[in-house]
């Protein structure tokens, strides 16, 4: 049986907090998730991924004392903030406003789809490498559904099917190999991080499977269409973008606590309190 799972991210990069529905509980400190799964790679990316993945483990900045934000760069990062509140004020935001008006909301629906389903393999590929054959495999038969029966991704039948997104990153696979948080981090026009999902982000370029199965023109076309996912995600939370970045008093603290939890509830990190219930589940009712 598949496991019915649903998540829903709310993307606001520069521009953007990840705000998601919880995937899946790490497996507990010590297991192991890379087994056989590496050997899926081609093994010209695994020496880049065992050097990354090594300073992701032992580099990380350590944990500050009384459980704190752990922030040793926040002067750095605020001024990469005020970069990307900029960007967004003055490129971001306009031009997801005349994407959100001048294309119609089922072309745009028609493009996330696209582009969401040209990240399944990479999310396969991370589900192994957690050693979740389970969620591989219900990632693995989505992409198989909408390729095919939704004509490339374009549509969305698997999750009419009950075959839910599952997003999944090489972060989330640090987090289960037992890699540190380390410190929070402010990207310039990605946004808020921290050093091991900043690592993952990296590693997640250079191991997906696309890299290997799309020609140049290709990949460049689905860097396009992730673009313009993008955009469609800023238009679409413009409200609650827009009273993170400019309706709050320090739009920086603001952004950096709502990531940090976000990222927690998904990763299964819970809080003192045993009712905790994501404070960000969508308020849309999508």
């Amino acid at each position: 049986m598949w496991r019915n799972r649903s998540s829903s991210s709310r993307e606001l990069t520069t521009v953007s907090v990840t705000l998601s529905r919880p995937r899946r509980q790490p497996l507990r400190a010590g297991a192991r998730g890379d087994g056989g799964a590496a050997r899926t790679l081609p093994a010209k990316a695994l020496p880049a991924l065992g050097v990354v993945a090594a300073l992701a483990l032992s580099a990380c900045a350590p944990a500050p004392k009384g459980g704190g934000i752990n922030d040793p760069y926040e002067k750095q990062n605020r001024a990469v903030h005020r970069f990307n509140v900029g960007l967004d004020r003055h490129l971001v935001k306009p031009t997801s406003n005349v994407y959100g008006h001048v294309v119609p909301e089922p072309i745009r629906q028609g493009v996330a789809n696209f582009a969401s389903n040209l990240s399944q393999p990479s999310y396969i590929l991370n589900d192994l490498l957690q050693g979740d054959v389970g969620d591989g495999a219900h990632t693995l038969f989505r992409f198989v559904v909408n390729t095919t029966a939704g004509v490339g991704g374009i549509f969305d039948p698997a999750t009419a099917l009950g075959i839910n997104d599952q997003p999944n990153d090489f972060g989330h696979t640090l987090s289960v190999w037992g890699a540190r948080q380390g410190a929070y981090l402010e990207v310039p026009v990605l946004g808020p991080s921290t050093e091991r999902d900043l690592t993952g982000t990296v590693v997640d370029l250079a191991i997906n499977p696309m890299n290997f199965l799309l020609n140049g023109d290709e990949r460049k076309g689905g860097f396009v269409v992730q673009v313009f996912k993008k955009l469609g995600n800023r238009y679409k939370y413009s409200s609650t973008v827009d009273s993170i970045l400019y309706g709050s008093g320090d739009s920086y603290a603001q952004e950096r606590l709502i990531y940090l939890q976000s990222r927690d509830y998904q990763l299964g990190i819970k809080s003192k309190d045993d009712a905790f219930t994501d404070p960000y589940e969508d308020p849309y009712g999508n």
